[in-house]
């Protein structure tokens, strides 16, 4: 929930709705319930699971689109706009506390063009309007609410607000009451206040900054920011003293490892560790929560989002094979699991996330009871007890939230009992009511999925993994990209809305990890054109790129960050898939772009590599002077699996890997240089590493392949 606002220079003090604030409540429309059944509102039509949540609130809700804009403009009313995710627990309150409510319904119809969005489908407006937010001095998060001008421009803006005044926070219907009064008294204070607002937010969320060449001494600030927001008891990065709530950091961690070094290590251990044991990790079934609630990892906020597991996928991985912790790669395969087991969509591709609550409850399919240890294990419980934590007391309102609270080697035969309860608990578990899944596919968090399926087989040798990583680019190449143009989500066959800069560039980024596993050429091909399209549709003078397409309308700023939160930004995707694909592609330009985006954004990553992690993912390829290794040799030949075995056991950061063989060389042949010429040393099957297209002379012996 978010913190109290405070008032800002500049903007208008009527609009700050503290608990102090004493204001008239002047009512436009009588509090009378309506009678009968609701019908449905235009969200019914809608694709997206969560704006059909709304479907039959009594709120006259719009979808974002000129239909609602028109109307505004047309009856000259100002929109109340409310973003929110089908996973977000404070959006499901405030809709059965507000939204769901007759009287408080009738205020917003009769005083605002009321417009319902969903953030995963619309992060453009997210974006913006969370800046707005954050701009009025405000703690962001969701729902956010926010009153537009009939143009878009906004003047005010929050987060959840409560029915009624409650803990110093005004109700909901008072702010709806007060900010239509002064519409109707005060509304050119409100215009004054909605133009220096937007002035700011084109400054701030398209910032000209000085360029700087990519170099190592960027680096130099990298351990140090993350060491001062380091919880060096629990591992995570988090404001002190408090340090929570706490989020899942995975390319953070990324960094910190492709530092190397003891120092930078020990943070990441730190932090694996206590993930992986606590209640953020779902210890029956594999899968990672949003965030842990507390600074220990105990307590998570219980939705599952597709893009955090994802992500912390070829995080796990990656330590797994630089740390030589075998846990980190369990760890990845039950989350791996997970993901097909309960995400995956009959057609391939991966659902967006599941929901905190069930039964009207947050957490409540998740936490145990002690006595329903007894129940269910009988002699085994004591020990499931000791080893998930679980105690008569709980560890939360009366509960357990399953961590691993034993240390230690367990034996075999204590290892087989706790999977043997594992496995009973889990059964039991799964004939409760199950959280709620929102069945919409994103193109670009299904290109994350596709890059943590690809980095699964790679490192597990799992077929099933590879086959999902394919079935996942299948489905997305068919039903959400045209001619090289991503679409942003899919629903019972529809894919309304185009598609924004992370779509083209973390797809793209998820085809090339494939390609490298797999070497079918149309990986290569499709990750091409949806680069090229990237850069004429996104490209901006500086070498960075725009969010949103140039054939795109924008309402009040086109946005141009770098930063980002729970996902890498298009930005840095953008640069991480130019520089990997010039690499496999042998197109020297596609390389010196994602060095131009590097230079564009040099600033930033001095000044706060914590806030931009995936940026300085790509920067550490870059400065690594990665190589090309092109493996030549039939697929089913021992000794190609041996050169490919051990062109995979090298770090990430430093190769790219290309599979040559006879049923892809004339597709290979036409797309990409690196191959011409290449073929096997006396009838064996060789590697050749190469630098930007110069290669050494072939090897076919895989431990001397592994010294690179």
């Amino acid at each position: 929930m978010p913190t109290s606002p405070r008032p800002r220079p500049g903007l208008p003090f009527l609009l700050w709705l503290g608990g102090a604030a004493a204001m008239a409540q002047e009512p436009n429309v009588p509090p009378t319930p309506a009678a009968g059944p609701q019908p449905s509102n235009r969200l019914a039509r809608e694709t997206s699971p969560y704006l059909r949540q709304h479907a039959h609130n009594p709120v006259d809700w719009y979808p974002w689109g000129p239909e609602a804009l028109a109307r505004a403009a047309e009856e000259d009313k100002p929109i109340f706009l409310s973003i929110g995710y089908s996973a977000c627990h404070w959006c499901h309150v405030m809709a059965h506390e507000s939204f769901a409510d007759p009287a408080v319904a009738a205020v917003m119809n009769a005083n605002f063009v009321c417009i319902k969005v969903d953030r995963e489908e619309r992060p453009d407006l997210d974006e913006v309007y969370m800046a707005a937010l954050q701009a009025m001095g405000q703690q962001g998060g969701w729902p956010l609410s926010a009153w537009l001008l009939p143009d878009g421009r906004p003047f005010y803006a929050g987060t959840y607000f409560p029915p009624q005044d409650s803990h110093g926070r005004p109700g909901f219907r008072r702010v709806c009451e007060h900010l239509a009064k002064a519409w109707r008294e005060q509304r050119q204070e409100l215009v004054d206040g909605a133009d220096r607002l937007t002035t700011h937010l084109q400054q701030v969320l398209a910032p000209e900054l000085p360029p700087g060449e990519p170099t190592a001494a960027m680096l130099a600030t990298v351990l140090p920011d993350a060491e001062r927001r380091f919880d060096a008891a629990h591992g995570g990065f988090a404001p002190a003293p408090a340090f929570a709530p706490k989020f899942p950091p995975p390319r953070q961690l990324q960094v910190l490892l492709r530092l190397g070094g003891e120092p930078a290590a020990a943070l990441v251990r730190t932090t694996l560790d206590a993930m992986q044991q606590g209640g953020m990790f779902d210890q029956l079934g594999g899968g990672f929560h949003r965030y842990s609630t507390d600074r220990a990892w105990i307590v998570p906020h219980f939705e599952k989002m597709l893009y955090d597991n994802a992500l912390l996928v070829p995080c796990y991985l990656e330590a797994a094979a630089l740390l030589g912790e075998r846990e980190y790669a369990a760890t990845a395969r039950r989350t791996l699991d997970y993901l097909l087991r309960e995400m995956q969509h009959p057609g391939g591709a991966f659902f967006a996330s599941q929901d905190a609550q069930s039964e009207g409850v947050e957490g409540r399919f998740f936490v145990w009871s002690r006595s329903q240890f007894t129940e269910l294990l009988g002699d085994d419980a004591d020990l499931a007890a000791r080893f998930y934590g679980v105690t008569e007391a709980g560890n939360w309102d009366g509960h357990n939230v399953l961590v691993r609270a034993a240390s230690g080697p367990l034996s075999a035969d204590a290892a087989a009992r706790l999977e043997r309860a594992r496995q009973v608990l889990f059964a039991a578990r799964d004939r409760r009511v199950h959280p709620g899944t929102d069945d919409k596919l994103l193109c670009s968090w299904n290109g994350l999925a596709i890059t943590a399926k690809a980095s699964g087989y790679r490192h597990l040798g799992d077929a099933r993994y590879l086959a999902a990583a394919r079935a996942a680019a299948d489905f997305v190449l068919r039903e959400l990209v045209v001619d090289g143009r991503c679409r942003r989500s899919w629903h019972s066959g529809k894919a309304p809305q185009p598609g924004f800069l992370d779509d083209q560039a973390l797809l793209a980024e998820g085809l090339l990890a494939l390609f490298e596993v797999d070497s079918d050429a149309r990986w290569l091909t499709a990750a091409r054109d949806l680069l090229r399209t990237m850069q004429a549709q996104f490209g901006a003078d500086d070498g960075s790129f725009w969010f949103t397409a140039a054939d795109e309308p924008t309402m009040v700023a086109r946005t141009k960050s770098a930063f980002e939160s729970a996902t890498p930004s298009g930005t840095a995707a953008a640069a991480g898939a130019l520089l990997r694909a010039g690499l496999l592609l042998g197109d020297e330009p596609f390389y010196e772009a994602g060095v131009a985006t590097l230079r564009s954004q040099g600033q930033l990553i001095v000044e706060a590599p914590s806030g931009v992690p995936s940026l300085v993912l790509a920067l550490q390829f870059h400065l690594a002077d990665p190589r090309e290794i092109v493996v030549v040799g039939a697929p089913d030949d021992p000794r190609t699996e041996a050169l490919l075995a051990a062109a995979r056991r090298l770090p990430e950061g430093r190769v790219t890997i290309l599979h040559l063989h006879d049923g892809n060389r004339e597709a290979l042949t036409r797309l990409t240089p690196l191959v011409v010429g290449k073929v096997e040393v006396d009838g064996a099957p060789a590697a050749y590493v190469c630098r930007r297209g110069t290669c050494e002379a072939p090897v076919t012996d895989p431990e001397r392949l592994a010294t690179l």
